[in-house]
């Protein structure tokens, strides 16, 4: 384990947030001077051809920005909190989006457009996930178009191709950040480039990372509660929730649930939650109890 990891991997609460929305950002934690390193390597395109399935730990030259980035102590402790400390290389991309001023120099009169909304995950079904980590090497304004995701899409399972009719969806965030923000996301949420109508390039840094390890309490998990399965009061209580523990987080809606079919979504993330903890008979607001209680169930046998 690198010194440093123990004190960068992630909470509970955060670990919870992410079961829920299906994302973290860490506003401006990579120094500025690596992302103006890593600006210069892709004008000089010295970003290596990665092989899938390559170790992380093997993948970027050791004086590299790139390899400063993955192995920033903050980044180290994302990843190790969320897929383990030897995760595989699935893929990288540089994504450049230009501004009007270089498309017309390189001679093209094509509009700044977004690119269609998609999920990565359309053919997986795994419990296990891969995680995206978004660098943003430099400041991106509201102008310049940066990311857009919807949170809490990430255990939707659609069609990539259906979701792409779609234009904007309500809930949905933009990345609008300081030089250095980094944003974590499980494979599957929805998300899509926006148009860059600034008068600079943007830039971002993406690299999907597969696990090697069960992803079970990789976290620190100093804070998790001790009375994790204890049910509290549903639907009427006299006492105000509180809205920053546990089952708060996982049973938080997004504005785009629908009132009846955006349930099956806090029955996703406890599902995921029992995974991440290891610990089937975990609960939230009873969503999952209700669903497995087949009291007396008669059992057929062969005869």
């Amino acid at each position: 384990m690198k010194v440093g990891v123990e004190d960068h991997r992630l909470t509970t609460l955060e670990m919870a947030r992410f079961a829920a929305r299906g994302y973290l950002e860490f506003p401006a934690i990579i120094p500025t001077e690596i992302g103006e390193a890593y600006v210069e390597e892709v004008r000089a395109a010295t970003l290596p051809n990665v092989d899938a399935g390559t170790p992380l730990s093997l993948t970027y030259p050791p004086r590299s920005a790139v390899h400063a980035f993955v192995n920033h102590p903050k980044v180290v402790g994302i990843i190790q909190s969320l897929v383990g400390t030897e995760p595989l290389v699935d893929h990288h991309f540089t994504h450049v989006a230009f501004s009007p001023r270089a498309m017309a120099k390189m001679g093209s009169d094509r509009p700044a457009d977004s690119q269609h909304w998609h999920q990565d995950s359309t053919i997986d079904t795994r419990a296990a996930f891969d995680v995206q980590l978004m660098w943003y090497p430099h400041e991106v304004t509201a102008n310049m178009g940066g990311t857009r995701y919807l949170p809490g899409s990430h255990l939707r399972i659609v069609s990539e191709a259906a979701i792409g009719r779609y234009q904007n969806i309500v809930g949905q965030k933009h990345v609008v950040c300081p030089a250095g923000t980094v944003l974590a996301l499980h494979h599957g949420i929805w998300h899509g480039g926006g148009a860059n109508r600034s008068e600079r390039n943007r830039h971002m840094f993406k690299v999907r990372l597969n696990p090697t390890v069960p992803q079970v309490r990789l976290w620190n998990t100093a804070d998790l509660p001790d009375d994790m399965n204890r049910q509290r009061p549903i639907f009427y209580e006299t006492k105000p929730r509180a809205n920053d523990d546990l089952h708060a987080i996982l049973c938080e809606p997004q504005p785009w649930f629908e009132f009846d079919t955006g349930r099956l979504e806090f029955v996703n993330r406890v599902r995921f939650w029992r995974y991440l903890v290891g610990d089937d008979s975990f609960d939230a607001d009873y969503w999952v109890s209700r669903l497995e209680n087949q009291p007396g169930r008669r059992v057929e046998t062969a005869s």
